[in-house]
């Protein structure tokens, strides 16, 4: 609970209050082009400001955009693949597993190296959405259509302070690490000072921003504690399974990088992906040789971890990509 839900669940509310300061409204002609647009923007954003922030953000727009279509369910289903799911896998700020993955030693940049698995899903889904959108778009009636394009409200966005308070959230994560030296400096960040800057920053926004733009916004913190609540029964009960797997996850048939895929995309689903991305880690250097090749290693919180860099990456995509099976397979 202290190492892991205290900085899991403070990043999640960071983002979800800052981001609940911006506001973007407007109404353009609901046209596949523009959809893909949105949903390829937010699939960019994901990364920088988090799956919980660029779903609050951007939900919004398509259903208003969208509201005089009638063929338009498959739009937020396309949202919730890419922009709350497949979008954020480059930074541990887009995502809790990979956030979990940072707590735990991995490199705050590393998850770069997943950008050609990134793009090329990202493409292929932005490809299938804007074929399925143009065959939706055909068969709505000559009189919606002609609502849609009468009824326009210019694209407008409010708030844009919060954008500072974001990036604070993300140079807080990245550089603000316990017991470690401050940037190079003789500074050592105390316990929890990370977690401490980033509540700051969710008090200002929550101070500075103007309260008629939430109150636009519908916005108010029940979503937040439903998502505290749950999480932390998950990660209470978690425990058990990840010690059991430190002593005996080598003994498991997991060898190829498909195995750690599917594996943890199929649990990630219906366990959540934040716990499922910690269960397999265990497993994973619990099998890993120190030395071997394609072994990376970096200091964790218990010392010198080892995980083959493959298996990190089947792992990674595993929980990122596949938490949209259900609802309570991530925050978003």
């Amino acid at each position: 609970i202290v190492a892991d839900y205290i900085p899991f669940i403070v990043l999640l509310f960071s983002l979800y209050t800052i981001s609940g300061g911006i506001s973007l409204t407007g109404d353009i002609p609901a046209t596949p082009k523009t959809n893909t647009l949105i949903l390829a923007i937010g699939s960019l954003l994901a990364s920088l400001i988090g799956t919980t922030g660029v779903s609050m953000l951007l939900i919004r727009p398509p259903l208003q955009i969208n509201q005089e279509r009638k063929k338009k369910v498959h739009t937020v289903i396309f949202f919730i693949f890419l922009v709350s799911h497949i979008g954020r896998c480059l930074l541990p700020i887009g995502d809790p597993p990979l956030f979990l993955g940072y707590l735990r030693g991995v490199p705050f940049f590393w998850t770069l190296n997943l950008w050609a698995p990134w793009a090329v899903t990202v493409c292929l889904l932005l490809i299938i959405y804007y074929v399925w959108d143009t065959v939706a778009y055909r068969h709505e009636t000559a009189e919606d259509l002609q609502h849609d394009a009468e009824e326009r409200q210019p694209l407008q966005i409010r708030g844009t302070l919060n954008i500072v308070w974001l990036f604070g959230v993300i140079f807080a994560v990245a550089f603000m690490v316990p017991d470690k030296a401050f940037l190079g400096t003789s500074w050592i960040i105390p316990p929890f000072f990370r977690e401490g800057a980033q509540l700051a920053l969710a008090g200002v926004s929550m101070w500075l921003t103007p309260k008629i733009i939430r109150t636009d916004n519908q916005f108010d913190f029940f979503a937040i504690t439903e998502v505290g609540a749950l999480f932390v029964g998950i990660f209470i009960c978690m425990q058990v399974p990840v010690e059991i797997l430190k002593a005996v996850g080598s003994e498991l048939p997991l060898h190829a990088q498909w195995h750690y895929f599917w594996a943890t995309g199929a649990l990630s689903g219906v366990l959540d992906n934040a716990p499922t991305y910690a269960v397999f880690f265990e497993t994973a250097t619990a099998s890993a040789v120190e030395g071997a090749k394609g072994v990376m290693s970096f200091e964790g919180v218990a010392g010198t971890i080892h995980i083959a860099e493959k298996v990190l990456i089947a792992i990674s995509l595993g929980s990122v990509f596949m938490g949209a099976m259900t609802y309570i397979g991530n925050g978003p």
